[in-house]
């Protein structure tokens, strides 16, 4: 790996831990108040992807296109990307470790990491921030 990989991908890996703090306190203090775990993990989605996007564009793919377009066009592919791992992969799972194997739903999405982290990296370096 090149050195700005190996750079590129510690700063992602710190906006990863940021977003997945964000995520995590959102997803439960929603438990803490009585929503439901796959309605919770889907709010705190949104809350995650918004964070990952400003922290993503700013500080790791260092996208110095500002203008409107390209910035909604970013955000869009994020969007979509992490759709497939933040929303569909992840409420599978979740369900899958809370609804079939009895784990806690606090430790549900804990578990999702190690799928849905190394698939998040891969479609923002190569398609989102491209």
């Amino acid at each position: 790996m090149k050195r700005e990989s190996v750079i590129q991908f510690l700063k992602f890996s710190i906006v990863g831990l940021s977003n997945t703090i964000v995520s995590y306190l959102v997803y439960a203090a929603l438990l803490f108040i009585g929503v439901n775990y796959i309605v919770a993990n889907i709010v705190s989605y949104f809350a995650g992807v918004i964070n990952s996007f400003y922290w993503n564009n700013k500080f790791v793919f260092d996208n110095e296109r500002s203008d409107l377009s390209s910035l909604i066009s970013s955000f869009s592919k994020l969007l979509a990307s992490s759709a497939f791992t933040g929303l569909i992969i992840n409420n599978i799972l979740l369900y899958f470790w809370v609804s079939v194997l009895g784990i806690s739903s606090i430790l549900g999405p804990l578990l999702n990491l190690f799928v849905t982290y190394p698939l998040n990296y891969i479609l923002s370096k190569y398609w989102a921030f491209k």
